[in-house]
């Protein structure tokens, strides 16, 4: 099986090529650094050529995310049209949970266009909803950061590690479409500013993490009922413990990171 990744040099997308290609499969890494646009359609044919399958992990930059739902819509488009045309079976699309709930709020209306033009597009797939990467705690705080303090509410998270959301994927791009969303979250509820101040910590980060219930902080200007999964989203088995002993890692690149956005980008 031959199968294309979009947003391949991306946090996720970099992982799912390493995982795909140690397994044996044929995996194309396609981006604007490759050669490829899925905005504009550039080199997108002649990614598709003779695959059977199509990972998308794309997104915007985090100075961009208030205009994701255009790059969503315009790359839904020619992503479909061009798979079409290469006779793709199955299309995977990233998601985040919650986007079929939030109404018409920022990153996640945005997402929901993405997942609606999926649906619509007559090439049959899958949809892969997660909740937000442990990786992007550095990234939550410095959106938050007055001085030296990190102000977050106890809003209650599942957060993840990334390397399961590959897991998932991998297992999705083996699997027969399925037609419809499916969730996955972290195995662990945790208040955000604990997660945060856990992260932080393990940097040896001298930021103090303050949980504050009034805060409305960037990123998690939400009601906990949205960024909660279903019941039936598959919890994974990675802590927030073991990620911290053996996977930490430098603050995710914001390039990367605005895939888990989670509210309107502040003025």
């Amino acid at each position: 099986m031959k199968i294309v990744v979009l947003g391949g040099t991306g946090l996720i997308g970099s992982q799912v090529t390493r995982r795909l290609r140690s397994m044996g499969q044929a995996v194309i890494s396609a981006s604007r650094s490759s050669g490829v646009d899925v905005a504009t359609g550039d080199g997108l044919d002649r990614a598709l050529d003779g695959a059977d399958a199509v990972i998308d992990v794309t997104n915007v930059g985090s100075d961009a995310t208030d205009r994701a739902g255009d790059f969503f819509a315009a790359a839904s488009e020619t992503i479909s049209a061009a798979e079409r045309r290469a006779g793709i079976a199955h299309h995977i699309a990233l998601s985040i949970v919650g986007a079929d709930r939030a109404g018409a709020r920022g990153y996640f209306r945005a997402k929901a266009q993405q997942e609606a033009a999926v649906e619509a597009a007559h090439v049959p797939y899958s949809v892969l909803r997660s909740t937000q990467f442990f990786e992007f705690a550095d990234l939550i705080a410095d959106w938050n950061t007055t001085e030296d303090t990190v102000r977050l509410p106890a809003t209650a998270v599942r957060p993840l590690a990334s390397d399961d959301v590959v897991t998932a994927l991998v297992s999705l791009v083996r699997g027969a479409p399925l037609l419809a969303a499916t969730e996955i979250a972290g195995p662990e509820e945790i208040a955000l500013d604990e997660f945060v101040r856990r992260v932080l910590r393990s940097h040896h980060d001298e930021r103090y993490v303050v949980r504050d219930d009034a805060a409305r902080p960037h990123g998690f200007d939400l009601e906990a009922t949205v960024l909660a999964p279903t019941p039936d989203a598959t919890r994974t088995q990675t802590t927030l413990a073991d990620w911290i002993a053996h996977r930490a890692a430098p603050a995710v690149e914001g390039r990367h990171a605005a895939a888990f956005s989670f509210s309107d980008v502040p003025e």
